[in-house]
């Protein structure tokens, strides 16, 4: 099989990979993809999810290849667990229940997978799968590679405030690991409040208010009608309602709740949280969009840039979809193209007065 993408540089390292899935067919095909490309090799093969710990207690890999449906302690049992020990290494959920939309692919990427694909039987491995599969771990490790040290980045984006007194944050696919990388650059002392649109279906968001405080550690309720908004807290939006920032007469601002249709189709949208928190805050707002399909959050950008606040989004190489970041990038509102890790880091540098 030919191979794409980006080729090893010369002298440079390959990505190790561990595969994790229970049938010794699948584990020996998909092992034989991952050592046909440059820039890749496979570091390990194993059947059950405590081999695999063991393995990485062991072993320090850059990937991780997972199955879900496992004898003894199932995949999405496992990843928190096999993440937590894994050393920052990227996991993708290979699944044949991971298709687009199921809920075991929607709980994946809460618990922290960076990307989901759909396996086929052992037969069908070749082509299609193949090409999709090199295709996910290409784009991961572009986006490892583009990281950017702190040391490097500026005091501050061209259009960003001095200071801002709120932080909202819209996503869609693969936005769940992105915010871990905007989220845990953050120390104890940022206690700008952060709100946070998600496109998840509602039962899943008590459970992704759980993993964002985990992510961020510091308190995250889930949004109810006219609560306020507080320092050092984030507030995500129900998987039912759109959040949309008002003004209070003691000069605090506070949520409500509205269910209106937008043209995006989503609920909830980024748009109206980005647009009323853009007419309460001003200049001294941030936006963030991060991984996801569609255009959700440009309109809502274009009125965060008319009020004076800043815009930031995900970078191509880094996003598991650059639909909703690459639609404000392409109408020229983007103050800034960046990894997730880089966002948070400017989110810390930007509230330094």
């Amino acid at each position: 099989m030919a191979a794409r993408g980006w080729p090893n540089p010369v002298g440079a390292a390959a990505a190790r990979v561990l595969v994790i899935d229970d049938s010794v067919v699948a584990r020996t095909v998909i092992a034989r993809i991952v050592d046909g490309h440059p820039g890749f090799v496979t570091a390990g093969q194993v059947g059950s999810a405590a081999a695999a710990m063991e393995f990485l207690l062991r072993e320090r890999v850059d990937f991780i290849l997972l199955d879900l449906a496992m004898p003894g302690l199932d995949g999405l049992t496992a990843l928190p667990g096999i993440a937590s020990i894994a050393q920052g290494a990227r996991i993708v959920v290979v699944s044949s229940s991971a298709a687009a939309g199921a809920a075991a692919t929607i709980r994946a990427l809460a618990l922290g997978a960076a990307d989901t694909l759909e396996k086929p039987a052992a037969s069908d491995m070749s082509g299609a799968f193949a090409r999709l599969l090199m295709e996910r771990l290409e784009r991961l490790a572009a986006g490892r590679r583009h990281g950017l040290a702190l040391a490097h980045l500026p005091q501050r984006t061209a259009n960003a405030p001095a200071a801002f007194d709120v932080v909202a944050i819209g996503a869609s696919t693969g936005g769940i690991h992105a915010l871990s990388g905007v989220l845990q650059p953050l120390p104890p002392a940022f206690d700008v409040p952060i709100i946070i649109t998600q496109h998840l279906p509602a039962t899943f968001i008590p459970y992704f208010a759980t993993q964002v405080a985990g992510m961020a550690g510091r308190p995250c309720v889930i949004a109810t009608d006219l609560m306020r908004l507080r320092p050092g807290q984030i507030v995500v939006a129900p998987g039912t309602a759109h959040i949309r920032c008002i003004p209070l007469s003691d000069g605090q601002s506070a949520i409500r709740l509205t269910r209106e249709a937008v043209p995006s189709g989503c609920m909830p949208s980024v748009d109206p949280m980005f647009t009323s928190a853009a007419e309460v805050f001003g200049a001294r707002m941030l936006a963030i969009v991060l991984s996801g399909m569609g255009r959700d959050g440009v309109t809502g950008a274009r009125a965060v840039r008319q009020a004076g606040g800043c815009v930031m989004v995900q970078d191509e190489a880094s996003s598991v979809v650059w639909g909703m970041p690459g639609a404000v990038v392409a109408q020229g509102l983007a103050d800034a193209v960046l990894p997730p890790e880089a966002i948070g880091q400017l989110m810390v540098l930007g509230r330094r007065i």
